[in-house]
C-alpha cells in the first residue's frame, strides 16, 4: 500500500523554536524527505520558493564595494606616481585628503541638498535636478549708499525746470522725477495710451486682433500721403523764377498757367507777353509777344488754352493772339460797346463769355468765339471787381461801396444783393472752382469768406470767416483748383502775402519766409491746373515759382 501524500498546508511553527529542529528541517527540506516519509519530488512551479537571507546579501554587496574601492585605489596610484609633488601638494590644498572616500569630495562640492518633502508630487527624476542646484548664498558685501535715494537737480537743467511746482522742489528723486515725466507724458498725450497697460485686456474682435498680430509681423512703408491738404505748415520749395531767362523790365501785371499744357504766361507793364516751359529748374522760354506801346494791363488764357487775350492801361483795342495760327488779331471796336478804355476782364470757366468791366457801374457780356456783345449789367456805383461762378451761370460783382450783386448770366437779371460785413470799399472778389466758398476783400486789409449757397439765398449773410492778416487793402484773390487754399496779396506792403487753409480757415505759419524777402510788392498770383505750382509776380519784373510737395501733378 504507498504511502499517505503529504499535504501541502505548512504545519505551524513554534515561536523562538528550537534551533537543532530547525537546522534538521531545513536540511531535510533541502535533501527532499517529508518528516517520517521517503523523499518528495521536486515542487510545483507555482509553489513560492522562500526568500534569500538578507545578510548574506548584504555581505556580497559589501565585498563588491571593497573590491571596487581596492581598485580605484590601484588606478590612482598608478596615476599620482607619474604627477610632480608640487601638484600632488596643490590637489591636497585645493580638494582636500580624500584618498579613503572620493564621495566625500563629491559631496563637498556639491553642497548640502535641499530637502524635498515626500509629499510633494515630484518626479525622482525632478527630485534630483532639484538637488544638483547651488543654494542661493547671501552677498558677501553690501553698499548702504544703494539704498538712500539719489537726488536730481531740477534748476540747472531747462527742461526739467518746467516740470517744478514750487520753489522748494529744486531737487527731486529719481522715483518722484520719474513719477513727474509719468504724468508730463500723459498730460500731453491725453491718458495713458493703450500700448502702456501691459495687462490691459483685449476688447477688439477677433478679426481686429488678427490684424494687429498681422501688422506686426510685417515690414514696410504704413505712412501714406493724405488726401487732403493739413493744416499748420506747408511744405513747399521755392523754385527758379519761371522768368528767369527773360525777366521783365517792369512790373509783372498777369501771371498764369496754361489750363492743359506744362507752360505758363507771364505779362508785364514792358508790353510783352513771355511763354515760359515749367520744369522748376530752368524753365526755358518758349515764345515772347511785343505790342508796341501796349503796357500789359491784364493777359489771360482762354478756358481751352488756344488763345491769349490781352488788354492795355490806356486802349480800348483788344488783342487776341491764337497760338495754334501764330496771328496777333487786334479787336479795335466791339459793336454796341460804348467803352473808351478797356482793362478789366474775365473768361468765364467754361468758355463760352467774356465779361468786360466798364465805367460808371456796367459790365458787359460778350460771346467768347465772335468777341460780339450779348448784354450790360449796371450796378449801383464803382464797379471794383467781377467774376464768375464755377459753372459759368452766375456773375458777382463787388462795388466801390462795399456791396456785393449776383447776377444771372442768361437772363442777366440780379439774383441777390448783400453788403460786404465791415466793407467800406470792396477791392476784389474770387469765387471757388468747386462751388463753395466766395472770397470778398475790402481796403481795410479784411477778407471775409462766405458760403456761395447763403451769398444766394440770404440778404444779410454771414461769414465763415474774417481773414484780418493784411492791414493794407487786399488786391489779389485766388483759390487754388483744389479749394484748399485761398491765396491773399496786398500790392500796398511788401510781402503782404498769405495762404489760407481750407475748410479751416487758417493761416499757413510757414508763408512767406520774412528772412528771405524774394515777394516785394505782389500784383498777381495763379496755381498750376492741378496745384503743383504756385506763382507770383511782382513789382520788380520777376514771377517768383513754388513747389507745393503735396500736390504730385502740375
Amino acid at each position: 500500500m504507498p504511502p499517505k501524500r503529504r499535504s501541502r498546508t505548512r504545519p505551524e511553527r513554534r515561536t523562538r523554536a528550537r534551533p537543532n529542529q530547525n537546522t534538521r528541517m531545513k536540511a531535510d527540506r533541502k535533501a527532499g524527505a517529508g518528516p517520517g516519509g521517503p523523499p518528495r519530488k521536486a515542487a510545483y512551479s507555482s509553489q513560492r520558493r522562500p526568500p534569500a537571507r538578507p545578510g548574506a546579501a548584504a555581505a556580497a554587496i559589501a565585498v563588491a564595494a571593497e573590491e571596487e574601492r581596492r581598485l580605484r585605489q590601484r588606478n590612482r596610484l598608478a596615476l599620482e606616481e607619474d604627477k610632480p609633488a608640487v601638484e600632488r601638494c596643490l590637489e591636497e590644498l585645493v580638494f582636500g585628503d580624500v584618498e579613503d572616500n572620493e564621495d566625500a569630495l563629491l559631496r563637498r562640492l556639491r553642497g548640502p541638498r535641499v530637502q524635498v518633502q515626500e509629499e510633494s508630487g515630484d518626479s525622482e527624476v525632478e527630485n534630483e535636478a532639484k538637488d544638483n542646484f547651488l543654494p542661493r548664498k547671501k552677498p558677501v558685501w553690501v553698499d548702504e549708499e544703494d539704498d538712500d535715494e539719489e537726488m536730481v537737480d531740477m534748476m540747472n537743467n531747462r527742461f526739467r525746470k518746467d516740470m517744478m511746482k514750487n520753489v522748494s522742489e529744486s531737487k527731486l528723486s529719481k522715483h518722484e522725477l520719474q513719477r513727474r515725466l509719468k504724468e508730463e507724458f500723459q498730460h500731453a498725450m491725453g491718458g495713458v495710451p493703450a500700448w502702456v497697460e501691459t495687462n490691459k485686456r483685449r476688447t477688439s474682435s477677433t478679426d481686429e486682433s488678427e490684424e494687429d498680430e498681422d501688422l506686426l509681423q510685417r515690414t514696410g512703408n504704413f505712412i501714406s500721403t493724405s488726401t487732403s491738404l493739413p493744416k499748420g505748415i506747408l511744405k513747399m520749395k521755392n523754385c527758379q523764377p519761371a522768368n528767369a531767362e527773360r525777366p521783365a523790365a517792369a512790373r509783372i501785371s498777369s501771371v498764369q498757367f496754361h489750363p492743359c499744357a506744362q507752360v505758363i504766361m507771364v505779362a508785364a507793364l514792358d508790353n510783352s507777353v513771355s511763354l515760359f516751359q515749367v520744369d522748376g529748374k530752368t524753365n526755358p522760354k518758349i515764345q515772347s509777344i511785343y505790342l508796341e506801346k501796349f503796357p500789359i494791363f491784364k493777359a489771360r488764357f482762354s478756358a481751352n488754352g488756344e488763345e491769349v487775350l490781352a488788354t492795355s492801361t490806356h486802349s480800348k483795342v483788344l488783342y487776341v493772339y491764337d497760338m495754334l495760327a501764330g496771328k496777333l488779331i487786334p479787336v479795335h471796336q466791339v459793336r454796341g460797346l460804348k467803352e473808351k478804355i478797356v482793362r478789366s476782364f474775365e473768361v468765364s470757366p467754361d468758355g463760352s463769355f467774356l465779361l468786360i468791366n466798364g465805367v460808371a457801374g456796367y459790365f458787359h457780356l460778350l460771346a467768347m468765339k465772335t468777341k460780339e456783345l450779348i448784354g450790360s449789367m449796371k450796378i449801383n456805383g464803382r464797379v471794383a471787381a467781377t467774376t464768375f461762378s464755377s459753372d459759368s451761370k452766375k456773375v458777382f460783382a463787388s462795388s466801390g461801396d462795399g456791396e456785393v450783386y449776383v447776377w444771372d448770366v442768361n437772363s442777366r437779371k440780379c439774383l441777390n444783393r448783400f453788403v460786404d460785413e465791415g466793407s467800406s470799399f470792396g477791392l476784389s472778389i474770387a469765387a471757388s472752382r468747386n462751388g463753395q466758398y466766395v472770397a470778398c476783400s475790402s481796403n481795410c486789409g479784411v477778407v471775409n469768406i462766405y458760403n456761395q449757397d447763403s451769398c444766394l439765398q440770404e440778404t444779410n449773410p454771414k461769414p465763415v470767416k474774417a481773414i484780418m492778416n493784411l492791414v493794407t487793402g487786399v488786391s489779389s484773390l485766388t483759390f487754388n483748383p483744389t479749394t484748399e487754399i485761398l491765396a491773399i496779396a496786398s500790392e500796398k506792403m511788401k510781402e503782404a502775402v498769405r495762404l489760407v487753409h481750407l475748410p479751416s480757415c487758417t493761416v499757413f505759419s510757414n508763408f512767406p519766409v520774412f528772412k528771405k524777402k524774394n515777394l516785394s510788392l505782389v500784383h498777381t498770383m495763379d496755381f498750376s491746373p492741378r496745384s503743383g505750382y504756385f506763382a507770383l509776380g511782382n513789382e520788380k519784373g520777376k514771377a517768383v515759382m513754388y513747389r507745393l510737395h503735396h500736390y504730385s501733378d502740375f
